[in-house]
């Protein structure tokens, strides 16, 4: 898929910034859709059904933490990108309810915010060619990834994941017992590593767990490796491994 064929909402209520995002991401030859508060934002996103979302967290009318909870309980899959403007907002941003993909934070690298970008919709563009492929069927105890329809389900019931829960999920559950480091998860799930950022894996992690675990303080799918990062369980550790 080429670049125009993907368009991007960009929130963002300082003018400079705006035109800075609307001028660089529209030379990548993307269709850019922009709004400068939180109620604009919601109604471009109903309008143009973007490809994905950059979303500043401080907005008027409506921040983007609100924007961000709203978009994503009509569309778990769409990637949301946060901008924000202070480190310590992080977990909020990146918290348990409210299901952002990514952040940067400001002052950000403009080439940065492009390759991760491209990063972005280039895995997007892998996961609609996975899609229309023949899907498998993965399951361990009570946990089963259907990969050709992205379901997940725990004790038969529906897990609502977002898509880079659902891709950190499959790829654990395709390599059981292999250890990954933050970073690994980084390069293979988000498509870019940079440093400072490992706080994204971190909160997906957290936020898998409280939806798949039993008690996410005390794992029994997704283990913590100290010093290392982390694994998916293997076959000794199934509560039917005899």
């Amino acid at each position: 898929m080429s670049n125009s064929e993907h368009s991007i909402l960009v929130v963002e209520d300082n003018r400079d910034i705006l035109n800075l995002l609307n001028i660089n991401l529209s030379d990548q030859d993307y269709n850019v859709i922009i709004a400068d508060d939180g109620e604009k934002a919601l109604k471009q996103f109903h309008a143009f059904n973007p490809s994905m979302v950059i979303l500043d967290v401080m907005l008027p009318k409506l921040d983007g933490l609100e924007v961000c909870k709203r978009i994503r309980k009509e569309d778990r899959m769409i990637p949301i990108l946060m901008l924000t403007a202070k480190s310590e907002e992080v977990d909020k941003v990146l918290g348990l309810e409210l299901g952002a993909d990514d952040y940067m934070t400001k002052p950000f690298s403009i080439r940065e915010l492009l390759a991760r970008v491209k990063a972005i919709l280039r895995r997007l563009d892998v996961q609609s060619q996975e899609d229309s492929g023949e899907g498998k069927k993965l399951e361990f105890d009570d946990l089963i990834v259907d990969t050709g329809k992205r379901k997940v389900t725990l004790n038969g019931n529906s897990i609502e994941l977002t898509s880079k829960e659902y891709d950190l999920l499959n790829l654990f559950f395709s390599n059981p017992g292999k250890a990954y480091s933050r970073e690994e998860l980084l390069n293979t799930v988000w498509g870019y590593s940079y440093e400072g950022y490992s706080h994204t894996v971190n909160s997906h992690i957290n936020r898998l767990r409280s939806k798949i675990e039993d008690d996410p303080s005390n794992p029994h799918y997704i283990r913590t490796v100290w010093g290392v990062g982390y694994r998916f369980a293997d076959k000794e550790e199934s509560k039917s491994y005899a």
